[in-house]
This record gives structure tokens, C-alpha cells and sequence, in this order.
């Protein structure tokens, strides 16, 4: 289940921000985005998460997940689409196979929420891929 190593991965991360923004004394929510084609089961994530947090200045914190749909454009005939899943990645008005995946595959950190209110401006950070 590798939704555990990235809650784990995504725990980390927002308490090294929370340790350079200092003051920190819990976190109440963590937005990510999670691209369709990400091969992440929001729910596992969701349920490793809670148990992931235990013990740190997250626990008890919400995990909040955006999808963002798969999109695909042809080269040859520069359509675009929905890949839908199980994707569909060749075209779907020409039939070509040259194709650029436009969104889909996002795994990043884009809010925090700290328990005393402050909302840390966060560049998007995306979470290490497992090796």
C-alpha cells in the first residue's frame, strides 16, 4: 500500500513547514491535488493518513483531496480531451498516437492550515515518487 508512504511523505513535509514557520502548535487541515492518472486510492490515502498522523502536530488534522481530471492533447491534430479511466490515450477525432498527457498525474501539497489560524502561502510542492 504505497498510500502510506505518502501520507508519511506529506507529514513530513508540512511539519518541516510548520517547523520553519515556528509557533506551530497543531494543524487542521492539508489540501492536496491528486491527478486521476496518480495511481491513488483517495480513501487508502485518507485512512493512512489518520493513522500516519497519530503522536504528531497533525494528528487530528483533515485531509482534504481535489481530483484533477486527466487531459490529453494530439500533436498531429491538436484536439484535446478527458482521458477518463482506464485512459484513453490516443486521439480520439484522428485516432493518432502522439499525444502530450496535459494534467492528471498531480500529487502535490497545496494548502496548510494551521491550528492558530495562519495559513501559510505554500509554493506547490510535489510529493517524492516511491523508488
Amino acid at each position: 500500500m504505497h498510500e502510506m508512504s505518502i501520507a508519511m511523505a506529506v507529514i513530513g513535509q508540512v511539519e518541516e513547514a510548520a517547523e520553519r514557520a515556528g509557533d506551530v502548535t497543531a494543524v487542521r487541515s492539508v489540501r492536496l491535488q491528486v491527478g486521476e492518472l496518480a495511481g491513488v486510492v483517495p480513501d487508502a490515502l485518507s485512512f493512512c493518513f489518520e493513522l500516519a498522523c497519530a503522536g504528531t502536530l497533525l494528528e487530528g488534522a483533515e485531509l482534504v483531496t481535489d481530483t484533477v481530471p486527466g487531459r490529453a492533447r494530439c500533436t498531429p491534430c491538436a484536439h484535446e480531451w478527458a482521458v477518463g479511466m482506464p485512459p484513453l490515450l490516443s486521439c480520439p477525432l484522428c485516432d493518432g498516437g502522439a499525444t502530450d498527457l496535459l494534467s492528471g498525474r498531480e500529487l502535490q501539497i497545496v494548502g496548510v492550515q494551521w491550528e492558530d489560524g495562519r495559513t501559510p502561502v505554500p509554493t506547490a510542492q510535489p510529493i517524492p515518487e516511491e523508488r
